[in-house]
């Protein structure tokens, strides 16, 4: 039962869907929540409702920290300062079905690290994995009329997403660099520690610059989201994830972020389900499986 429970591929199907509602919540409430301000509380919570379980950890892990600051701030402002950020900025212009597409190309951009950082070329499986889900991907975006792809036009919003998905996806490979003995939380209290700090000053700048953060429910309700479930438990199951099936096969699952996203968006917005949503479900889930095959060369 603990197996099940704690399977990498479970957790990361629970992150991708957390990260999904992160992706809504964010496009639902960039007029009301500035995207500096909730990116800076959503890790100001988190960190909150996680010191006081992991100081003492952490402080044991400080002189190890200490040795090797310079790959936790790293890993820091790529996963913490940059990714969030860079998402909630992007989803201020951007269209909609612009950033879901573009965040699906993450488990491209962590190969392409994989290789050329770690010499760690993907398998076929992964490569045809990738490709299926891929397809999925664009045909869910498209609404099945790939036409339509090729008339996206690239704004400063799509700009934005794309250094979010590449500062995640280095951060995803650069993972397995991590000090030997830094895991799990003392890990991730570090990373929102020093993540913060990155985060500080873009928020005052937006603050001064006349978008503060409104004390309101709405903005007490996404804070809290994006804080426990898109930040804390989705980093977690992330980062453990990762460290037993490797970036490349994890990597995948990110395309589930579009595929779960259409399916928040029926129920919240009360869109229609058509049948190249099932047709995308079909072929991503085909990816998914493909990919997760082990091979004796797979990472």
């Amino acid at each position: 039962m603990n197996r099940m429970l704690f399977s990498p591929y479970l957790l990361l199907v629970l992150t991708t869907l957390f990260w999904a509602g992160n992706s809504v919540l964010g496009r639902l409430v960039r007029v009301d929540v500035p995207p500096v301000g909730l990116s800076f509380w959503r890790w100001a919570l988190a960190g909150l409702l996680l010191f006081p379980f992991v100081w003492k950890e952490m402080l044991r892990c400080w002189p190890l920290v200490r040795r090797h600051l310079a790959s936790v701030l790293t890993l820091s402002v790529l996963g913490v300062t940059n990714f969030n950020t860079m998402l909630y900025l992007g989803l201020q212009t951007t269209t909609a079905s612009n950033s879901v597409l573009l965040l699906s190309v993450t488990p491209l951009v962590i190969l392409f690290f994989s290789w050329t950082l770690l010499a760690i070329p993907a398998t076929k499986l992964q490569l045809l994995g990738i490709l299926v889900s891929l397809a999925g991907v664009i045909m869910i975006i498209s609404k099945g009329e790939l036409v339509s792809v090729s008339g996206f036009s690239v704004v400063v919003g799509d700009l934005w997403i794309l250094g979010s998905v590449a500062s995640w996806g280095l951060y995803s490979v650069l993972l397995r660099k991590r000090p030997a003995g830094l895991d799990g939380l003392p890990l991730l209290g570090y990373t929102i520690l020093f993540g913060l700090f990155g985060i500080l000053p873009f928020y005052l700048w937006e603050t001064l610059g006349g978008r503060p953060m409104s004390i309101n429910g709405l903005t007490f309700m996404s804070v809290a989201y994006v804080a426990i479930f898109a930040s804390l438990l989705a980093y977690m199951f992330w980062n453990h994830a990762v460290t037993q099936i490797g970036a490349n096969r994890a990597g995948l699952f990110i395309h589930l972020i579009p595929l779960f996203g259409s399916l928040l968006s029926v129920l919240i917005l009360g869109e229609r389900l058509h049948s190249y949503h099932l047709k995308g479900i079909l072929l991503i889930a085909t990816g998914i499986v493909l990919a997760a095959v082990r091979r004796s060369s797979s990472t």
